[in-house]
């Protein structure tokens, strides 16, 4: 999607980002906890906690933070967590799908809706505006990783689907239930990945000028402060005069 790289380069704003690293941190560790309770507490033997193990030391979470997440699920914690998704709309009606990650569903929903109704936005029945995207695993090298070709060849031979190479990088799409496997045979023959995970890919996209950018960014912020949140996606598209305003 076009504007998605860009949006990349929105979420590592720097302003709050020690407060916000250490959120990502607690994030990520409660992802580690619930995928190894779910299934086996090895990430050889668990795609899911492998991803997510992944996934957090592409954030620089250290190794006895991992660690200390993944003895929590066999220590009994994390039994209480559910995994709810919620849908509405932002400013200019641009579609926003939040996950969450909840031991309180009541909480967790009066939090979202609250959040959406101060800033703007409306929160939406489940699937109202989830058919605006597709669930699809992401995987992403740096431009250094190799030149487009070199990438787009090592993609398909490990079954991705599609690449997208720019000079910020490549963005590697695959199906969802293939993002162990491709991830794997990317590794193989590129090397780790910067980020690998499950996204939601916008299949039509919402164009925003600057004051609706601005609205939506104080809505995302929002939402992503709470602790409940695990991430925010949206179908947002800007052109890049309004990304260099913002």
């Amino acid at each position: 999607m076009a504007g998605h790289s860009k949006w990349a380069n929105i979420q590592h704003r720097k302003g709050r980002q020690d407060a916000a690293r250490s959120k990502l941190f607690s994030k990520l560790s409660k992802e580690i906890t619930v995928a190894a309770k779910m299934g086996d507490p090895d990430p050889e033997k668990n795609p899911r906690l492998r991803l997510a193990v992944k996934e957090a030391k592409s954030n620089s979470v250290p190794k006895d933070v991992i660690d200390r997440a993944i003895k929590k699920s066999t220590a009994g914690e994390g039994d209480d967590y559910e995994e709810i998704r919620y849908e509405g709309y932002g400013p200019n009606g641009v579609a926003v799908i939040v996950e969450t990650m909840t031991d309180n569903r009541n909480r967790t929903a009066s939090t979202v809706r609250s959040t959406f109704s101060k800033n703007g936005g409306n929160l939406g029945e489940t699937g109202s505006v989830g058919f605006m995207f597709e669930r699809k695993g992401e995987v992403i090298y740096p431009a250094t990783a190799g030149d487009a070709d070199t990438i787009f060849e090592a993609a398909i031979e490990a079954g991705a689907e599609d690449v997208e190479s720019s000079e910020d990088g490549h963005i590697i799409w695959c199906a969802d239930t293939d993002l162990n496997d491709v991830s794997n045979a990317l590794e193989a023959a590129l090397g780790e990945s910067e980020s690998t995970k499950l996204v939601w890919k916008p299949t039509t996209t919402t164009e925003l000028g600057l004051e609706d950018m601005q609205k939506l960014m104080k809505l995302v912020d929002a939402l992503e402060d709470d602790d409940d949140v695990q991430r925010v996606t949206t179908n947002f598209e800007a052109s890049d005069e309004v990304m260099a305003q913002l």
